[in-house]
């Protein structure tokens, strides 16, 4: 009888060792974690992803962990979010990445945020970051389309200090009225010492938006990003045509009259290359120093020089350089050599770099006459001659 009481407080010491044991395991993998652990809720997210997941444990649990930890925390996130394939879009911009693979001339690979994406879900962050917050951008892409500004915007998230938000907010030509708590609601969240961006082209020619921004704040650094308006207007005509194949062509919505070569300024794709015209109404509420003028040529040509400008202007540590760019032959432009979190290339979606359809030389010739004393005024406006006219 005693042997068999024996045997079972053995088992039963046995068991509860194994089952300290496993507790205890279980308990050091915890403490391992950088912060509060991430579950799923069902939705097939990957774990540890900020959006679709629960924490375990509340606010104040999370307040006890060290700010060390919270920060490291947040660039998990980020590097988790930065993987993730580019978001459905709904404004008309094409998704803006795909991964390429093609052979690299050596280099190290880009040190940042890569793809276009839809930004971590609010509460998640709010919950793992006291220090995290949303601002209004401290600085806007504000145009012009088909100049280039998907490829500046995606260059600059590889910096470590901009954060931007990925799809075009439009705030301040289409939902002015919905308020900049809403607008704001919209950034994504920064750190101290990173500024909050974000690009919307259709800002450069909307009459509205210089004064709009100004009353958000004069301080407000706006890029421009600016092309051979010929070449910018074949662009967006290509554009449109591969979404409405059945649109007039190129040489009939170019001139209100083909006999007399009157150009039709009221069609938008020449209205928008007339840029000392646009910039006029900016320049009534912004100093030019103020603004910042990017070559989308040199940004194909020489994109590091380009992105050094650009992070001088806006008092950026200049990170980005030529080690983060490949040339695509096959596309015909830049390409970001590895974003963080991706062991390969990125490049702008098959969307862009469109091959253009054969345009009448007569016309172009015509163009050049019509948009050459537009382009001398910008120049001199600018202080930049972009060599746009030989």
């Amino acid at each position: 009888m005693s042997r068999s009481i024996f045997r079972k407080f053995l088992l039963m010491l046995c068991s509860l060792l194994t089952s300290l044991y496993v507790f205890y395991c279980l308990a050091e993998r915890c403490q391992t974690l950088s912060g509060p652990v991430v579950g799923l809720s069902g939705g097939g997210e990957e774990a540890g992803a900020p959006g679709g997941g629960f924490l375990a444990g509340g606010p104040r649990e999370l307040a006890e962990w060290p700010a060390a930890a919270q920060r490291k925390r947040l660039l998990q996130l980020q590097h988790w979010r930065r993987r993730r394939p580019p978001a459905p879009r709904d404004d008309g911009e094409e998704a803006a990445w795909e991964e390429d693979s093609p052979g690299l001339a050596g280099g190290p690979g880009g040190s940042g945020a890569g793809s276009s994406v839809a930004e971590a879900t609010p509460g998640t962050l709010a919950l793992l970051l006291d220090e995290g917050s949303k601002q209004l951008p401290q600085a806007i892409i504000i145009g012009v389309k088909k100049g280039g500004t998907r490829a500046l915007l995606e260059f600059l998230r590889v910096h470590p200090d901009v954060r931007a938000v990925g799809a075009e907010p439009h705030f301040f030509d289409r939902s002015y009225d919905k308020g900049l708590a809403w607008y704001r609601d919209l950034m994504p969240r920064t750190l101290d010492g990173q500024i909050t961006m974000e690009k919307t082209p259709s800002y450069f020619v909307t009459r509205e938006a210089p004064a709009r921004i100004s009353a958000m704040s004069k301080d407000t650094k706006l890029i421009v990003v600016v092309r051979d308006p010929v070449t910018r207007a074949i662009s967006d005509y290509t554009q449109t045509l591969s979404k409405r194949p059945d649109i007039p062509t190129f040489e009939s919505l170019t001139f209100k009259n083909r006999t007399t070569g009157l150009i039709d300024t009221s069609w938008s794709a020449i209205q928008i290359g007339i840029y000392a015209k646009h910039l006029e109404h900016w320049l009534r509420h912004f100093p030019i120093r103020q603004m910042l003028f990017v070559s989308g040529e040199r940004l194909i040509s020489d994109p590091a020089g380009e992105l050094g400008r650009v992070q001088d202007f806006l008092g950026l540590k200049r990170i980005i350089t030529d080690k983060h760019f490949y040339f695509n032959k096959t596309k015909g432009f830049p390409c970001l050599k590895k974003a963080e979190g991706s062991s390969r290339p990125h490049c702008l979606g098959k969307t862009k770099g469109r091959t253009h359809p054969e345009i009448d030389r007569e016309v172009v010739r015509r163009l050049r006459e019509f948009y050459r004393p537009f382009n001398l005024k910008f120049y001199q406006m600018t202080g930049h001659d972009f060599g746009w006219d030989g």
